[in-house]
């Protein structure tokens, strides 16, 4: 038996705000819809064109409050061929919430609070 990896799933409360971030920040593209019948929810899996795993974005109609994220000790990677470009493309956004000088990595964060790490080709 053999297991491969599918997608993580986050759930947002402003799907077209997170769309767009995961779009300018990393570059990730909607591959996948799914529309609730009775509207309650839509799921969107994003992309990046390279690998088959899938971001799910889950928005859920009747959702008003923030997602409580705990810790926030849980996080997506994601390497970049061009660390300091990309770093300063989530400077200039102003989305970077901390960065680890001495491990040479990064991390940014969601609309929604969740974190991201960024880290260089060479790391992996």
């Amino acid at each position: 038996m053999k297991f491969k990896f599918a997608h993580n799933n986050i759930n947002v409360l402003d799907l077209s705000k997170s769309i767009e971030f995961y779009d300018k920040a990393l570059g990730l593209k909607e591959v996948r819809r799914i529309n609730a019948k009775d509207g309650s929810f839509i799921i969107v899996y994003l992309g990046d064109g390279v690998s088959q795993h899938r971001l799910e974005l889950t928005w859920l109609r009747d959702r008003k409050e923030k997602y409580n994220l705990g810790d926030n000790e849980f996080h997506l990677a994601f390497v970049v061929d061009d660390f300091e470009s990309a770093k300063k493309l989530h400077m200039d956004m102003g989305c970077v919430c901390y960065v680890n000088n001495e491990m040479g990595i990064y991390f940014i964060e969601d609309p929604d609070g969740y974190w991201l790490e960024v880290l260089p080709e060479k790391m992996i």
